[in-house]
């Protein structure tokens, strides 16, 4: 079923209100009709209603909410991508991938060994493709949330941010003793004991239910040209792991996909 994203102010009276492109593509490209059903998500809090369309104009597409969904597509791992600016393609290509996998951001670094330079004029050009391209994934792979495309960052402003994650971890090619499947088991390890001592002091309700929190990992990939040996210095210091992806050099598109993809492999629900 085709599935839309709509801002929280166009759901009102179990109706909502689709506009813009998706208009366009409602009735131009898959020639839905009143009564034909799809999926609405509210973008600003995530919840996906199952709905039926009841008119259709050209500016406009009003459905009426059936139900809300109670499954969501969302994992209980939050992953966020610092990657060091590559070509434009593949920086195209790892926001579509990522977001088909399930990363939640995506932080486009700037780094001395990139081939690209994003001049300032053209960044918020840039970013509003990015975050377009973003949103044509959710679609596609169904997800409940956009993944988040930042504005650039330097690279030397990451260390101040490493302490918002649970693990934050870069990959080099460089390291040759610590592997990513070591860190994520004993991670993985580490949160079983966390849950199983939080499970032994928590009141159970009447339905035995426990929020669950979020695990919140970022990852620093290089661009082309890799990460100078001094940076991952830096970096380590301030409190990020470093690990090998193997005996091979990845290219920067497959090293964002292939850790992301260990990742959701290892703690997704």
């Amino acid at each position: 079923m085709p599935k839309f994203f709509v801002a929280n102010h166009q759901i009102q009276d179990e109706r909502i209100t689709i506009l813009g492109e998706d208009v366009n593509h409602i009735v131009n490209v898959l020639r839905l009709q009143k009564q034909d059903e799809v999926y609405i998500c509210d973008k600003d809090n995530a919840i996906t209603y199952q709905t039926k369309i009841m008119d259709i104009s050209k500016e406009k597409v009003v459905c009426q909410i059936i139900e809300p969904i109670k499954e969501t597509t969302e994992s209980d791992v939050e992953v966020t991508i610092f990657q060091g600016l590559p070509k434009a393609d593949k920086m195209e290509y790892i926001i579509q991938k990522a977001t088909e996998l399930g990363g939640k951001e995506i932080v486009p670094v700037a780094m001395k060994r990139c081939v690209v330079k994003l001049e300032e004029k053209d960044e918020a050009k840039k970013i509003s493709r990015w975050q377009k391209i973003a949103e044509v994934a959710a679609k596609q792979s169904g997800r409940d949330r956009i993944p988040n495309i930042h504005s650039v960052i330097k690279f030397r402003d990451v260390k101040n941010i490493i302490s918002e994650f649970d693990l934050f971890l870069i990959a080099y090619e460089g390291e040759k003793q610590t592997t990513l499947k070591q860190i994520l088991v004993k991670e993985r390890m580490k949160r079983l004991e966390k849950n199983l001592q939080n499970l032994a002091k928590m009141q159970l309700g009447d339905r035995g239910e426990k929020e669950k929190i979020p695990l919140k990992i970022g990852v620093m990939i290089g661009p082309e040209g890799g990460i100078e040996g001094e940076g991952v210095d830096e970096l380590k210091q301030n409190g990020a792991q470093v690990v090998t992806l193997g005996n091979r050099i990845l290219r920067t598109e497959t090293a964002s996909l292939a850790i992301l993809s260990s990742i959701m492999y290892e703690f997704e629900n």
